[in-house]
């Protein structure tokens, strides 16, 4: 510095963040007061960069696992959805119809004597399935008076 300018700073020397410094750049001058805020900060270089991203090797796994994951389970979705064999037939002509019989249930009586009686050359346990797929039934329950679609003893 030169012997006409000086600078004030208090408590002996030490600046502190956030007080001014009164700079007088020539005697008889006004005195020119600048902040540190006002000053350009000192940096190291990269004045405006962003700082480099750095990964774990967690993030890394969630960055790159989860989306390959994700698309894993998806193109077996596809596949499963496009290789279905869930198709009755590929034509109208391929179709069969099930002949069957109305009954009525009576008293005591379950699926197992209703299908015995319907189709007695059959497996019953076929039977009973053929039943509740024609009737909806959820839980191979019937009551007394209720009328079930049995598949006659042709099929």
């Amino acid at each position: 510095m030169s012997a006409s300018t000086t600078v004030h700073q208090s408590h002996a020397g030490r600046s502190h963040a956030g007080r001014s410094h009164a700079v007088r750049s020539r005697p008889g001058q006004p005195h020119a007061v600048q902040s540190r805020a006002d000053q350009p900060h000192a940096s190291n270089g990269r004045a405006g960069k962003q700082p480099r991203l750095r990964l774990t090797r967690r993030g890394r796994i969630v960055l790159i696992g989860l989306p390959l994951v994700l698309l894993a389970a998806l193109l077996i979705s596809l596949g499963g959805l496009l290789n279905s064999p869930a198709k009755a037939a590929d034509t109208a002509n391929g179709l069969s119809v099930t002949e069957t019989v109305t009954v009525t249930v009576q008293p005591g009586e379950s699926l197992w004597a209703i299908a015995v009686s319907a189709a007695p050359n059959r497996d019953a346990r076929d039977t009973i399935a053929d039943i509740v797929q024609l009737n909806n039934l959820e839980n191979g329950k019937v009551m007394p008076g209720q009328q079930l679609f049995v598949p006659s003893a042709k099929s």
